[in-house]
């Protein structure tokens, strides 16, 4: 009998076993077969990532990202980070709602495919395929949105720009692993990437307004004058530069005129004044050639100029040591910052000749003034003028209030010339300077920035150059409307140094005397042909050292940039 129980038992529980493993193969088969998916997929991203090209990117090549996608996916085995199911991340719908919207920023959309990810999403969706190719798509497409944002498409350095853009950079991988795919908010981390400055806020909101503004004009060019157009003249074109000032907003909404007058009238004319105050040009209400010139430029090319300094702006630092001042070339302007990054000090400035002795653009540290300095003439001008001069008449060195010296300052002569003196001079064995005083060419009062271009702030004995509209007339060097006013700002942080001890030492005191800063000053010589000023009113420059070109030029070449 127990023997017969132990029989019935022991098929119960082989049937049970059976049953249990038949109805379990399908469950684990399955599985098995979802690992394997899984696998697959990590495995093709692996090779996508380690190759550094995806044909299906607008810019497939990203093999200048390739070290930080590698960083990002090696934790997780290669998995996919965007994706949930079939369907995207919250954080990967809004990475993508911002490429759509690059160009509010000054970016291209396109170079994020903004254009792309609908049909994407839509095939995945529907058989779950490329899984591994999206999720990659959406880590380079980030990734280059985030350093775009954050320090700009171009190195500055690709143009032989001293402005280091390192420091700014982001640990990628971690940046999108620890910041935006755990975020709830996507837009506002991305917020915080960009650049501090009101300026760069008014210049993207300039952007956008200039965009419109281009999709609203018919383009139609004006006709230009065989001679300048007067107040009561009359003008054929007058009823396209009414729409044109109206629609950029120099003649404003209140002021009516009969659309289709060809009177060039008072109203129009004040209009114009306005347009010439904003384009860098003189205000006389004139339709002279330049003048012209400036209304017939497209709308977008100044949308274009408004991308350009965006770019630049993503150059400068995300915060300073201490308060900067910024030399801005193609507006001729010095503006000096507090510590919340407002204009504090505003001034004209003449920057180097376009076409000779243009100005670098660099930023170094501000460590000392010199009040009533010498002018230590730059091999460069002592080869090219000052020789030359002294060939023609041996007594320009005591005729200029010149000096002759040593390499290490100490005197030779400040008379006339002799053979020997001159030969010396010619052989680069002895070097010039001009006395401290008012006639001096750096006037009185130096600030210096040591910097391997030479180049520092100054005042002039010219003042009357500060009047021009353009002014790029110096050898590279940086002329300054309000000297004594920039020197005691410089020296705030040093005890008494007020604006009055530093106008006396610069008009009655010794000579050639050094003021060390208690605080460096952070001093960046930029260039920037668009701005939005701090009245929200849009201003527009020449490119007259052609550095807009070539920043366009790089850009268009697209990804991967230099």
């Amino acid at each position: 009998m127990l023997l017969r129980s132990s029989l019935v038992l022991l098929g119960h529980i082989c049937r049970a076993v059976a049953l249990l493993t038949f109805v379990s193969l399908p469950s684990y088969h399955a599985l098995r077969s979802q690992d394997q998916s899984h696998a697959a997929v990590n495995a093709m991203l692996r090779e996508i990532v380690t190759g550094g090209r995806l044909a299906d990117l607008r810019w497939p090549d990203f093999s200048d990202y390739r070290t930080h996608v590698m960083a990002f996916y090696e934790p997780t085995g290669f998995a996919p980070a965007w994706l949930q199911g079939l369907q995207p991340s919250p954080q990967a719908s809004a990475m993508i709602e911002l490429f759509k919207n690059a160009w509010r920023k000054g970016l291209q959309p396109e170079d994020y495919d903004a254009s792309r990810w609908e049909s994407r999403l839509q095939a995945f969706k529907e058989s779950g395929a490329d899984a591994a190719r999206l999720d990659v798509a959406l880590t380079v497409c980030t990734m280059r949105f985030v350093s775009d944002l954050r320090v700009g498409r171009i190195n500055p350095k690709h143009f032989n720009f001293a402005i280091g853009v390192e420091e700014k950079k982001y640990d990628l991988a971690q940046f999108l692993r620890d910041r935006l795919l755990p975020a709830s908010d996507v837009t506002a981390i991305l917020d915080g990437v960009e650049p501090p400055f009101a300026g760069y806020r008014r210049s993207q909101a300039a952007l956008v307004r200039y965009m419109e503004f281009a999709s609203k004009d018919d383009g139609e060019k004006l006709p230009a004058p065989r001679e300048p157009i007067d107040v009561g003249q009359t003008y054929s074109g007058a009823p396209r530069l009414t729409r044109l000032l109206a629609l950029v907003g120099d003649l404003t909404a209140e002021v009516k005129r009969p659309a289709n007058s060809q009177i060039y009238d008072n109203t129009l004319a004040e209009a114009v004044k306005s347009f010439q105050r904003r384009h860098g040009l003189k205000d006389d209400g004139r339709l002279g050639a330049d003048t012209m010139k400036q209304l017939n430029v497209p709308l977008s090319d100044r949308v274009r100029q408004l991308q350009l300094s965006l770019e630049r702006w993503r150059w400068l630092p995300s915060e300073f040591v201490s308060p900067p001042i910024v030399v801005n070339i193609p507006d001729f302007h010095l503006r000096a910052l507090d510590e919340a990054n407002q204009v504090r000090l505003k001034m004209r400035v003449v920057v180097g000749k376009a076409m000779r002795t243009q100005t670098p653009v660099f930023s170094r540290d501000m460590t000392y003034v010199v009040l009533r300095p010498y002018w230590n003439v730059p091999p460069s001008i002592l080869r090219s003028e000052i020789i030359p001069a002294i060939q023609r008449n041996r007594d320009y060195i005591s005729n200029k209030g010149y000096e002759v010296t040593t390499q290490d300052g100490t005197v030779i002569t400040s008379g006339t010339i002799a053979d020997d003196v001159l030969a010396r001079l010619r052989d680069g064995k002895l070097a010039v300077r001009q006395k401290p005083g008012p006639a001096n060419a750096l006037g009185l009062v130096k600030l210096m920035f040591p910097n391997e271009f030479n180049v520092y702030l100054h005042s002039t004995p010219a003042p009357e150059l500060f009047s021009r509209t353009r002014r790029d007339f110096s050898h590279g060097c940086i002329r300054v409307e309000n000297p004594a006013e920039l020197t005691a700002w410089a020296l705030r942080s040093n005890s008494g140094w007020t604006l009055e001890r530093v106008q006396k030492g610069m008009l009655q005191g010794n000579d050639n005397v050094t003021v060390r800063l208690a605080k460096q000053v952070p001093v960046f010589i930029v260039y920037a042909t668009a701005l939005a000023y701090e009245d929200d009113e849009v201003h527009f420059y020449e490119d007259m050292y052609g550095h807009d070109a070539k920043l366009a030029a790089a850009l268009a070449k697209g990804y991967p940039y230099p």
